[in-house]
């Protein structure tokens, strides 16, 4: 690992700034302010930090208000363990232990205890839902398997967003933040304006009645897709076309020049496989951020430590999203309503989240189909393969014959920017049929309940005497999608919504032994799903303190993931691949007659090089080869299974200056929810199979969500250091290691691992350099690493980043403003292939707060 001079002088240079400053003032200590913190995700339930059972990152509002980064959800980048990828300047992903992915259906987001995924998706739209920056007091995040409490989705780890209480925080708050973008050439713009503007209001009418309300708005110019690596390089290898001169030439954000718009040509004795124009992401998009939401709590308190919470959130979007194609979200809207009561003893919740994804649509679609809609895929090749011929007979070469019959062949073609073209995209994206239109027309909604009740309160003398915990917990949730023919649809009632249900129930069990040095806990959930039989989680978990600044733990739990409801139920036309969700109610009869895409593309590479190296007949190749076509090995779905074993360690040292915070983990997957291309030739005549599955045009050809084979295992560990220098300094570090193991049985389907081997951060904080004057700079840096999807796969490379901010307090007014960026050398960097380059961002952010009303 190569970690960048800027980074290790970071480090190198803090000996030095203590030396300096413990000259002028005595160290603080951070004791005190480690042993006082108090989490609740872990163990659901408050427990001090020293004393949780597993692995738990905290990031306070008001130390990420002294990072660079100008939201918190953004300074999550610098927590220990958290791998955040980016589809999108409005759009950011968290991951913890590997298999990232950008719908992260392995990693679930709370806000207060409540669920904020979208519900077909059964993930987040980053911090759609979430709280604004104004209103968050904390997040919690658990890096790694939290599915014994949580169930959910939530298999690979956690984060809660804890917002501001109106009874303990009032006032209003106002905050503009106006940056700048795309700056110093690294992209087709100029320099764009960033906005974002957060609005808190909260005020308790007296000891018993509240109300808050927040609003915000984000607009700007996203960051540009515009990879032109080609993805099919070796597809007219046997006739030495390469690069540019490749007639089947396939850019990363170039879309309708896919698998799907290929045609294998037979021109002058040669098979080549040609690929229809397409469009680039740039011409299609207009990377446009426009984002709204604003929710309205009304707080009740009957009594001391009794409370009631009415909520109702709101959320517009106006973004881009990628998944295994990026779409442009467009009018799409999230509304939750949810109540919950809580006292000492037992918690009761529910909530509604509706979704609509509005005028929305798949850019890949929009591509293929608005070549399409000028000329279709037959005429198309026709008048290529025509043309290639009339080229070659006037004495062309191969690769200009191939230039001039795609030249010829798109004559006519919708030109982006013209009136012609705008009228047509208006067309298509209102098109709900992806085999013809682009529109993403999804109606869903998910109705949760839930409830805790600590058995320890309830009967105090009882457990207090037993030294003793008991928590319980339920919780029911119903997914309804609203059938639209093209995304969606009900196979048994056509006309009724589509449901799938999922209950759940755990009891944990904790006992302190030894003076309460020792503190052993045992979990057990299950968890029922439609479709599936019951599963059951256990969790086991020890602390050891043999005081009060030191902590060793160990615990061990598995975990289940069920399908979610797209992965389930999906039914997406998508350019002549029908994507269908891998529950036999869905895909009854595919799996069982179909034939894997993989085995078909190799077989018709062999044929295509006899035909073209070894000079065989078409009809020759296709017999010969025949024996590379393989049936589908894979089947109905089931839920995904994890093993995990985790150590870890909390001290205090060096004077009380120093917090270490250490993991290690091991885990074991096996039943990966994947996807599987295979194909059903149109004919049941054994014979005439081969000859079917060569041409695109006698298969029906299918995406299906299924299991992996492969038993998958992977192991990492992290160290976090927080380090007082001084009164005024304070030095943050962490280094995340995390590496997949091996695969047993490896068949190619499990989901891509999308995590760099290392990942290291590094941020000096200063406060009252100068009466209320603070700064701070960040550094962080991963490694290459793999990275596989449906919609690219390849090598990240590399990148490191700097942050930095200085900020300064007007306490008597109540003004803050802080100067900060992101990137702030601006060296353009990816973090998932198919995804923008990402440069720096530059801002102001101006805060005023009205503490009394």
């Amino acid at each position: 690992m190569k970690i960048p001079h800027y980074i290790f002088f970071l480090f190198i240079s803090l000996k030095s700034f203590a030396q300096v400053e413990n000259q002028k003032k005595e160290q603080d200590s951070i004791k005190k302010e480690v042993l006082n913190e108090i989490v609740i995700t872990a163990s659901r339930r408050s427990e001090k930090l020293m004393q949780s059972p597993i692995s738990i990152e905290q990031l306070k509002s008001a130390e990420a208000k002294n990072m660079g980064a100008p939201s918190i959800f953004e300074a999550l980048e610098n927590v220990k363990g958290v791998q955040i990828i980016t589809p999108s300047l409005g759009f950011k992903v968290i991951n913890t232990r590997g298999f990232a992915n950008t719908t992260n259906v392995r990693f679930a987001q709370l806000v207060d205890g409540i669920d904020n995924q979208a519900p077909h998706l059964g993930a987040p739209i980053a911090n759609a839902l979430g709280a604004n920056d104004l209103d968050i007091d904390k997040i919690e995040i658990i890096p790694g398997t939290a599915s014994a409490l949580y169930g959910l989705n939530s298999i690979n780890g956690l984060a809660n967003i804890q917002t501001k209480n109106p009874f303990e925080y009032q006032g209003i708050s106002i905050q503009q933040l106006t940056g700048v973008n795309h700056v110093g050439n690294i992209d087709r713009f100029s320099p764009k304006i960033y906005s974002q503007f957060n609005l808190r209001y909260a005020q308790a009418f007296s000891e018993k009645i509240a109300v808050k309300f927040n609003a915000s708005t984000t607009g700007g110019t996203d960051w540009i897709a515009d990879d032109r690596t080609d993805l099919a390089p070796s597809l007219n290898a046997s006739t030495n076309l390469y690069g540019a001169d490749n007639p089947a030439f396939d850019e990363v954000n170039g879309y309708g020049n896919e698998s799907a718009n290929r045609k294998t040509l037979s021109l002058n004795g040669k098979n080549y496989v040609v690929a229809r124009t397409g469009y680039r992401e740039t011409d299609i998009s207009d990377y446009d951020i426009k984002n709204y939401k604003a929710d309205v709590g009304f707080y009740f308190r009957p009594k001391k430590d009794h409370e009631l919470a009415v909520t109702y959130k709101t959320v517009l979007i106006n973004t881009i999203y990628q998944r295994s194609n990026r779409f442009t979200l467009d009018n799409y809207t999230l509304n939750q309503f949810a109540v919950d009561y809580h006292t000492p003893v037992f918690q009761v919740k529910g909530y509604v989240t509706s979704e609509n994804t509005g005028d929305s649509y798949n850019m890949r679609s929009l591509a293929e189909n608005m070549d399409r809609a000028y000329k279709s895929d037959d005429k198309w090749f026709a008048d290529y393969s025509t043309a290639y011929k009339n080229a070659v007979a006037n004495g062309s070469s191969v690769a200009d014959a191939h230039r001039i019959a795609r030249t010829t062949s798109d004559q006519g073609r919708f030109e982006p920017g013209t009136p012609a073209y705008e009228a047509k995209k208006e067309e298509l994206i209102n098109i709900n049929n992806w085999d013809i239109g682009a529109a993403l027309r999804v109606k869903s909604s998910l109705v949760h309940a839930e409830g805790l009740l600590n058995w320890d309160k309830l009967f105090a003398d009882f457990f207090q005497k037993i030294d003793a915990k008991l928590l319980s917990g339920f919780d029911y949730r119903t997914y309804i999608i609203v059938p639209d023919g093209n995304y969606f649809i009900n196979p048994v009632h056509a006309d009724e919504n589509l449901t799938y249900q999922k209950t759940g129930a755990f009891t944990q069990l904790t006992k302190d032994l030894f003076n309460q040095k020792l503190r052993l806990g045992a979990t057990l959930r299950m968890d029922k799903a439609d479709y599936f039989e019951a599963k059951f989680t256990p969790q086991f978990t020890a602390v050891y303190s043999p005081k009060e600044t030191i902590n060793f733990r160990a615990s061990y739990q598995n975990g289940y993931r069920f399908p979610s409801i797209f992965e389930g139920f999906s039914n997406v036309n998508s350019g002549g691949v029908k994507r269908v969700g891998g529950l036999r109610i869905m895909s009854d009869g595919i799996f069982e007659n179909s034939y894997t895409k993989a085995s078909i593309d190799k077989f018709q590479s062999q044929v295509n090089s006899d035909v073209n190296t070894n000079g065989l007949t078409q009809a020759a190749a296709i017999a010969k080869n025949q024996g590379t076509l393989q049936k589908n090995p894979y089947t109905y779905l089931k839920p995904e299974f994890v093993n995990s074993f985790e150590f870890g360690f909390r001290g205090i040292a060096l004077n009380k200056t120093l917090f270490i915070d250490a993991d290690f983990y091991y885990n074991a997957y096996k039943n990966f929810i994947a996807q599987v291309e295979a194909s059903i030739p149109n004919t049941t005549d054994l014979a005439q199979i081969p000859t079917a599955l060569y041409s695109k045009t006698t298969q029906n050809r299918y995406r299906l969500w299924t299991n992996s084979k492969s038993k998958i295992y992977n192991y990492g560990g992290s160290l976090g250091l927080k380090y007082r220098i001084s009164e005024m300094f304070t030095a943050l570090g962490n280094l995340t290691y995390t590496k997949l193991d091996r695969t047993d049985d490896k068949d190619g389907l499990e989901d891509g691992f999308n995590t760099p081997e290392f990942n290291v951060n590094g941020t000096l904080m200063a406060e009252n350099i100068w009466k209320n004057l603070g700064a701070s700079a960040s550094a962080r840096y991963q490694n290459n690493y793999d990275y596989v999807s449906f919609l690219v796969s390849g090598n990240v490379p590399a990148y490191w980043t700097m942050d930095a901010q200085i900020n300064y307090n007007f306490k008597k007014s109540g003004l803050t403003t802080k100067l900060g960026g992101t990137n702030i050398l601006n060296k353009a960097y990816t973090s998932i292939l198919g995804g923008p380059s990402i440069g720096g961002l530059y801002y102001l952010s101006l805060v005023w707060e009205i503490r009394k009303i």
